[in-house]
């Protein structure tokens, strides 16, 4: 019996040392600094502890695996995993590791989508962008805005222009669904808080006058005010006689002039032949510029015309406004032009 107590004892000493050792070893091992923190990590979707352990071990950023699934396994972060991609750099150990995976902090990626561009040139600049996985390519427009939602939809004017974060595995579209989805937001804000002197008459007609205001405005703190001329002008059955609405409707036949001719050549789009707004937005209009036409400016003004400096000036009645074209358009010497053909 002493000697079996013996034994016992024995084997329960040892049994501690061993723990005692082994623990030692884990803590050694789990505060240890990570190598090759200069690579990136990137974490499929649909993984699990044991290949990201794996996957770790393989390639020399940690030593042991079994000691990264059991530090998982004793915190139950073995279901929290999340797909992306990380950067290494800014962490230290495994609970480090552990910790940003578990929480999704993956690298960010940025595009910036501007104001005043069309949505063919927001689909190219999208197409171009290699981090993003090619989705657009394969799909028509009218294919888009089915994925979207808004089927029988044009996609023009209905993405906003802003800065967006973009993670490796998202795709083109996904970058432009946060921008449909984006636009829509702010446009259904600003119609549900507009000026009871709005004339448009639908959320979509707003958008549409928006992205002329944002083709005309060189200054932002005049958007108001051509919104509030374009808004008289609507309101009294007057054309709109925007020169960015023609320009849009001459499509690829634009050279970057436009000649009376072009005026005077009748598309869905020329608003000096066609009365009204034109069939669709001609460009992705800003917040500002949606928020503008929202809340026209009060103003008698029923005309504007460039100063040369990047402001307007704006008159109230067609002879202010032939004089106000010689002026800062003509150099001061009276000629013929579309609102003047006398040229007195």
């Amino acid at each position: 019996m002493k000697l079996f107590r013996i034994i016992r004892l024995s084997f329960y000493a040892l049994f501690a040392l061993s723990v005692s050792i082994g623990y030692f070893v884990y803590i050694n091992a789990l505060s240890k600094p990570l190598e090759n923190r200069e690579q990136t990590l990137v974490v499929p979707k649909g993984v699990g502890i044991s290949w990201l352990a794996t996957h770790l071990e393989n390639k020399g950023i940690i030593e042991n695996r079994y000691v990264f699934r059991i530090y998982t396994w004793i915190n139950k972060r073995d279901v929290s995993i999340k797909a992306g991609e990380y950067t290494l750099v800014d962490i230290d150990s495994i609970p480090d590791l552990v910790a940003k995976v578990d929480q999704g902090k993956v690298i960010q990626y940025s595009i910036t989508l501007i104001e005043g561009k069309t949505y063919k040139d927001y689909k190219a600049q999208l197409m171009s962008q290699r981090l993003l996985e090619d989705e657009l390519a394969d799909l028509s427009d009218a294919e888009v805005m089915r994925k979207l939602g808004a089927k029988g939809k044009k996609p023009e004017g209905l993405f906003a222009p802003q800065t967006y974060f973009f993670q490796k595995g998202d795709s083109d579209f996904d970058v432009l669904k946060q921008a449909y989805e984006r636009l829509d937001a702010v446009a259904e804000d600003a119609w549900n808080n507009r000026s009871e002197s709005v004339v448009v008459k639908t959320k979509y007609q707003l958008i549409t006058l928006a992205s002329i205001i944002e083709k005309e405005t060189g200054a932002a703190f005049e958007r108001p005010t051509i919104s509030g001329v374009f808004n008289n002008r609507l309101r009294i059955g007057m054309r709109l006689q925007t020169d960015p609405t023609v320009i849009y409707g001459m499509g690829e036949s634009y050279d970057g002039n436009i000649r009376r001719k072009d005026l005077r050549t009748d598309t869905p789009y020329n608003t000096y032949t066609r009365y009204g707004l034109p069939p669709t937005p001609i460009a992705m209009p800003g917040e500002a510029a949606i928020r503008a036409a929202a809340n026209p400016e009060a103003t008698d003004a029923l005309y504007f015309v460039g100063k040369g400096d990047g402001t307007h000036y704006f008159s109230k009645n067609l002879k202010e406004h032939n004089n106000a074209v010689i002026k800062y358009q003509l150099g001061g010497k009276p000629r013929a032009f579309s609102s003047n053909p006398s040229g007195s």
